[in-house]
C-alpha cells in the first residue's frame, strides 16, 4: 500500500481566503517576470483574474503587496514590494514547516 497526504493551506481574515496557494503562485510569476499580464499568462489565467487576485489582497494587508508602474516607452510593469516578498516567504515556510509535520504523521501511521 502506498499512503499519502493531501492538503492545502490558505489563510482566512475575516472569513475570506486572503492569502493562499494560488496566490502566492501569481506573486511569484510576477516577481519573476516584472510584469502582471506576463505573469498571468505564465499561469495560464485571464488578465481580469490575475488583476481581481492582486487586488484583493491589496486590499486585505495593511501595506500594498505589489507596486505598478505606467506604460512608456518600455511598458509598464509591476513589482513586488518587500511586503509582498516577506508574505511570499513566510507563507512558503509555514508550507514547507506544515508538509514536514504532516510526513512525520505520516510515517507514524505507516508503522502501525
Amino acid at each position: 500500500m502506498k499512503y499519502k497526504i493531501k492538503s492545502r493551506i490558505w489563510i482566512e481574515l475575516d472569513g475570506r481566503e486572503f492569502l493562499g496557494e494560488g496566490k502566492i503562485r501569481l506573486l511569484k510569476a510576477i516577481d519573476e517576470t516584472g510584469s502582471l499580464s506576463k505573469a498571468a499568462r505564465s499561469l495560464d489565467i485571464s488578465y481580469k483574474k490575475a488583476w481581481n487576485l492582486i487586488d484583493a489582497v491589496n486590499k486585505t494587508t495593511p501595506k500594498p503587496v505589489t507596486i505598478n508602474s505606467i506604460g512608456g516607452k518600455g511598458g509598464g510593469g509591476t513589482e513586488l514590494t518587500a511586503y509582498g516578498k516577506s508574505l511570499v516567504g513566510v507563507f512558503d515556510d509555514m508550507n514547507r514547516k506544515c508538509w514536514n509535520f504532516l510526513d512525520i504523521q505520516l510515517e507514524k501511521i505507516k508503522s502501525l
